[in-house]
């Protein structure tokens, strides 16, 4: 199937050959559907903090966070493009639609409106399309949505990359110091470290902390092999394979690579203005505070399992946590297991990646939900589910997915060291048969890609996972450029 030239170029990409076959027969014969058991809900999968228990996690957090390295990770690669897509019709193709209308009626209310007029320097609509989306204006078609103006302020303007930075400050600071990391394209870093180094001192000296900034890429080694609708490999006209960038599921080498003890996990466009901050400083304060205290149980219960001698009443106790906290249900006939290998599975399930995900009421939008799911070991636990993993020919399966009562709005907390401060390999703790394929073209050819599993839905699937609901402010996504316009980012 591969010629020698074919080989090297997959070396080249640091890849393997093996690699490449699996994604092949992936291809073939598709990813398996996950599962469902049922729908996650409160009191049912999905924990809900009353009042107190808010303050209580906020204080427990604020007690230990000054022992604690805290990174803020922000997958921050993703371009604008898509932002602009009716822009771009309105632009190239005469195609003057309602949104298009919408943005040209409330262009004074929009952050970048006074830096887009003094550069348009008339009225003349394309003239202000194009000095808004091309590189002979403000170039906001071609850049990352992190670098443009999202937010009005009194005396200036706020990018998304500025508003992380002052999330950072309210909710991942420890000792004065706040880690941000960015998942960035290549072509892009070099904007990011520009705009960030012309910001950095207003807001170090406004939050009185030093931040410090680092950048990943996404790595070629993830990037999957592109095929034809007949599953043979896809080649350039040179004869070269064609490898594309593999979704947000390669990003976990990323984030395997951070040493932190607590790890804030959110998108670059989920930001609000100040005026309605607070709630998401409060619930990602008390949610890194839940993440501790139940990091500090299991660590206990490792502890016990593997130096002490742990009696029956230990293992029942052990058994009801992982129940009720950790959302394990064991497989059947764990019960007639011997004292020793009960304790084992017990060791093999505490001693994993532990994630905490927020969870919104479900309003309707595109993505994944909080799903029992039953594993290959037999047991029952907790995933995020993407529609796209659900088998829909099955009423069961269809029924329990419409039944969905939430929404994962990518809102996680991770820690990631085990009981005696090692980092896990979080390579391990990864499902790749819940990967993607979908259709794309390339030069007026219909190919068939490949996508990791996603970041926090297959990637995280061998983790323990929590759900709790946050409230639906917390989740302020900007997908089109008219979503600027709505309440919460005025």
């Amino acid at each position: 199937m591969f010629t020698e030239a074919n080989i090297l170029q997959i070396d080249t990409y640091g890849t393997t050959l093996a690699k490449v076959e699996q994604q092949i027969k992936y291809f073939k014969n598709g990813f398996p559907f996950m599962p469902l058991n049922r729908a996650a809900t409160i009191g049912d999968g999905i924990m809900k903090l009353s009042d107190s228990e808010l303050d209580r996690l906020i204080n427990l957090y604020l007690e230990k966070v000054t022992s604690l390295k805290i990174v803020k990770f922000v997958p921050a690669s993703g371009a604008a493009s898509r932002m602009f897509k009716s822009l771009f019709a309105a632009l190239e193709e005469g195609k003057f639609d309602k949104s298009v209308d919408q943005f040209f009626e409330r262009l004074d209310e929009f952050a970048f409106a006074n830096e887009l007029k003094e550069m348009a320097q008339n009225d003349d609509k394309t003239n202000i399309l194009n000095s808004l989306l091309t590189e002979e204006g403000l170039a906001y078609g071609s850049l990352p949505k992190g670098l443009l103006a999202f937010h009005k302020y009194k005396n200036n303007a706020r990018t998304p990359v500025e508003e992380h930075l002052v999330e950072g400050a309210n909710y991942a600071n420890s000792n004065g110091k706040v880690y941000l990391h960015l998942t960035v394209s290549p072509e892009h870093k070099a904007k990011f470290e520009k705009l960030i180094a012309s910001k950095l001192g207003y807001y170090e000296q406004l939050f009185g902390l030093t931040f410090e900034i680092d950048y990943s890429e996404q790595k070629a080694s993830t990037d999957t092999i592109a095929v034809n609708l007949d599953n043979t490999p896809f080649l350039e006209a040179n004869g070269s394979l064609l490898f594309r960038p593999a979704g947000h599921g390669a990003l976990l080498e990323n984030l395997n690579d951070i040493e932190a003890d607590v790890i804030f996990i959110k998108n670059i466009d989920n930001v609000v203005p100040d005026r309605i901050k607070s709630s998401t400083f409060d619930y990602k304060k008390a949610l890194a505070g839940l993440i501790l205290e139940i990091q500090d149980k299991i660590f206990g219960y490792l502890h016990d399992l593997k130096y002490g001698t742990p009696t029956l009443s230990d293992i029942d106790e052990i058994d009801l946590f992982l129940q009720r906290k950790l959302c394990i249900e064991s497989p059947i006939g764990f019960i007639d297991k011997s004292y020793q290998e009960q304790g084992q599975y017990f060791f093999d399930k505490l001693n994993r990646p532990i994630r905490i995900c927020g969870m919104v009421k479900n309003q309707g939008e595109p993505g994944g939900g909080p799903f029992w799911c039953a594993n290959s070991d037999g047991t029952v636990s907790l995933q995020v589910v993407e529609s796209a993993q659900v088998d829909f020919s099955s009423e069961k399966q269809k029924e329990i997915f419409a039944g969905s009562t939430h929404f994962n709005p990518v809102d996680l907390i991770c820690a990631t060291k085990d009981f005696e401060g090692n980092k896990f390999n979080l390579l391990n703790y990864s499902d790749p048969k819940t990967g993607f394929i979908t259709e794309k073209s390339k030069d007026g050819k219909t190919l068939k890609a490949q996508e990791l599993p996603g970041l926090w839905n297959g990637s995280m699937a061998d983790w323990n996972t929590i759900f709790v609901e946050v409230p639906l402010i917390t989740f302020n996504p900007v997908k089109t450029i008219n979503d600027l316009l709505r309440e919460e980012h005025q």
